[in-house]
């Protein structure tokens, strides 16, 4: 029989923020971990009889789950800075569609995906969604680095380098799904681009599949000021109408952004179960609005928080969406306590953790789910003198904090570095890419 008190990694730390339950800390608590998962959570002074393969001790740190970025566009980070000052729908139509078909190949989808996986890790990200083409090359990237993810397989009737139409999107994703089944870090969930550039058919077999498979589905939600509008002259009705009408309206759904919901619509999403991805910046950045958070949290919808693509945001930074969706609840509600800190790192962790269907793996620090972590560097003049934790996580510290990252318990980022991918290849690759997205931008302006 195996000795319970065994562990191959103890995490000491002065402060742990376990997330559930919520607004907990804990003071000089160390975390056990075996076989890559949380067995123990002891006061640090009374770990006698233990034998412990290596121990980290953090006295300056706040130990929080590992975060978790419910929507982005991995690759995109190829496209950074590359389309500022432009609306939402003039940035889709006149820059990046235009862009992505002359740049979008296995390549670009290998060399931005690893670079946002550097970024995301350095950043305490341990976990993220990912939607966009080439899925394939993404999964293979992302377990190749070690990082927890959940791959879009994307479900369009338009034909790309990847599959040539709605059939052959869905044979392909169906068998990267069976490819993953078993992989502990690598999940999949079906991704539509949004309702409006998909039939009301095909929003029938997605529903047919992800009530087969129990597969989360993803899309872009009313985060255009047109899109209602749009929406209603193409198909009769609006978007979230055609959903409900395909009954995908459900637990099973991730809505993205969301910033031009009514309130019969959030009434809508609160009975069905459905979650609210929340992209600040991003919406913010394109003019899109502003996703109605208080009032969705108000209503009971989940609400978790995604950085979009570094295209549309420039960061993939969770903590600084946590902090910005603070603030802006604060701002549009006259309420400055609508999102308090500790709710902003729920968001942040658990609350992505629960939308991705992986709420029983990770996403908060408790005995049994996988040792997804991170330690924040909290003895800096930025954060002191520390009152309050939470508080000093979310407004004070910053991704710039983030010290090591663990996922299943391995450490990808110790002292602020990485230790499994090679920063020097990383920034190789990228840079590379630059003078190719810099000549693409020159065609399509000359056009």
């Amino acid at each position: 029989m195996t000795d319970s008190r065994i562990a191959d990694l103890a995490i000491q730390a002065r402060w742990i923020v376990p997330v559930d339950p919520p607004g907990s800390v804990l003071e000089h608590h160390t975390v056990m971990v075996r076989a890559g998962r949380i067995v123990a959570i002891r006061p640090t002074g009374e770990l006698a009889g233990w034998t412990i393969g290596e121990v980290v001790d953090r006295p300056d740190h706040a130990l929080i789950p590992g975060l978790v970025n419910a929507h982005t566009h991995a690759a995109m980070t190829l496209l950074r800075n590359a389309a500022g000052g432009l609306s939402l729908d003039d940035w889709l139509r006149r820059r990046i569609w235009p862009l992505e078909a002359r740049l979008v190949d296995e390549s670009f989808v290998e060399d931005g995906t690893l670079l946002a996986i550097a970024e995301m890790l350095l950043s305490g990200i341990t976990c993220f969604a990912d939607m966009y083409y080439h899925p394939d090359v993404a999964a293979r990237v992302a377990a190749h680095s070690g990082i927890r993810a959940a791959i879009g397989l994307p479900v369009l009737e338009a034909p790309s380098a990847w599959a040539e139409d709605l059939d052959a999107y869905l044979e392909r994703g169906l068998r990267l799904r069976d490819a993953y089944r078993d992989d502990p870090l690598v999940g999949t969930l079906f991704v539509l681009h949004s309702p409006a550039s998909t039939s009301d058919a095909t929003l029938q077999r997605v529903r047919m599949l992800a009530d087969q498979l129990q597969a989360p589905v993803m899309t872009h939600l009313l985060e255009s000021p047109t899109d209602r509008a749009r929406e209603e002259r193409r198909h009769g009705r609006g978007p979230l109408e055609r959903l409900s009408a395909a009954e995908l309206v459900n637990d099973l759904l991730i809505a993205v952004h969301c910033v031009q919901l009514n309130t019969a619509e959030i009434g809508q999403l609160a009975e069905s179960g459905a979650t609210v991805v929340h992209c600040p910046s991003s919406n913010l950045k394109l003019a899109a609005g502003i996703a109605p958070v208080h009032e969705l949290r108000r209503a009971g919808v989940p609400v978790a928080l995604g950085t979009d693509g570094a295209a549309s945001n420039d960061a993939l930074d969770l903590l600084g969406e946590a902090r910005l969706a603070a603030l802006l609840a604060a701002g549009t509600t006259g309420d400055a306590d609508a999102l308090p800190p500790q709710d902003a790192l729920y968001m942040a962790t658990l609350g992505g953790a629960r939308a991705l269907g992986l709420g029983e793996a990770t996403g908060s620090i408790t005995r049994g789910k996988w040792a997804d972590l991170v330690s924040l560097r909290l003895d800096g003049p930025m954060v002191q003198p520390l009152h309050d934790i939470p508080a000093a996580i979310i407004h004070s510290a910053g991704r710039t904090a983030v010290c090591d990252t663990w996922v299943a318990g391995r450490r990808l980022v110790a002292d602020g570095r990485l230790t499994r991918l090679s920063p020097r290849e990383i920034h190789g690759r990228g840079a590379a890419w630059r003078p190719r997205v810099l000549a693409a931008i020159e065609g399509i302006a000359g056009q």
